[in-house]
């Protein structure tokens, strides 16, 4: 099946010539050029990737971004022609699995889409040894079978969704908790260590999170 990339970009002439690079390279290429377009066609549609510019009519990209991850994992590489570390560090903390900054070579922006889809696929494919059961908040492993509570399944899902990617504790406790209580890392890293325990229960002593000093956890495969 052709994969389709949506290419959400107001300088027509630019997202034009994306849409060209990309059909040549054998990719559907779909252009909105507002903001407000993107949602409603993303839930329709569920591309494969999207490039994703910052400055745009309407929606902006960061809004946009942070939107769309709460319904889908779909790769997101953000573009933009601001390269200030605020809105680099921004744009990535709220979902994005790349940024490419203006001006680009379109070859290099098509060979950093193929590697975040193959970054993806591979991910989806690793996740069949790891299955999570939202509705009963149990992780199984080689049919081996836990049970979760709340917090603690809030806390892997995100963790799961993106193997090898690193969550800062704030990140986390966005998920963790839907009334957006304040909590302070220790409990972070208490939920941490029960839910490590469980998961090397099942896994023969397997530890699935990895910590990173200063930054925070991510799970590894």
């Amino acid at each position: 099946m052709t994969k389709t990339i949506l290419i959400v970009e107001d300088e027509v002439k630019l997202a034009n010539l994306l849409a060209d690079y990309f059909r040549s390279a054998d990719y559907l290429a779909h252009l909105i050029h507002h903001g407000d377009d993107v949602i409603s066609w993303v839930k329709e549609h569920e591309p494969s990737a999207i490039l994703l510019d910052i400055m745009l009519p309407g929606k902006n990209g960061i809004e946009l971004c942070k939107e769309i991850r709460q319904f889908s994992n779909v790769p997101i590489l953000m573009i933009t022609a601001k390269v200030d570390e605020i809105d680099r560090l921004l744009g990535l903390e709220l979902g994005a699995d790349d940024y490419i900054c203006k001006p680009f070579s379109l070859r290099e922006v098509v060979a950093r889409v193929k590697a975040v889809m193959r970054r993806a696929q591979t991910v989806a494919t690793s996740l069949n040894t790891l299955h999570l059961d939202e509705h009963r908040f149990t992780v199984a492993y080689n049919q081996q079978e836990v049970k979760l509570t709340s917090v603690e399944f809030q806390l892997l899902k995100p963790l799961a969704a993106k193997p090898e990617r690193i969550f800062t504790r704030e990140q986390l406790m966005v998920d963790m908790y839907s009334d957006h209580r304040i909590v302070n890392n220790r409990t972070i890293d208490s939920h941490i260590k029960k839910l490590r325990k469980k998961l090397a229960g099942i896994s023969d002593g397997k530890d699935w999170i990895t910590s990173v000093y200063g930054t925070g956890y991510h799970l590894v495969l």
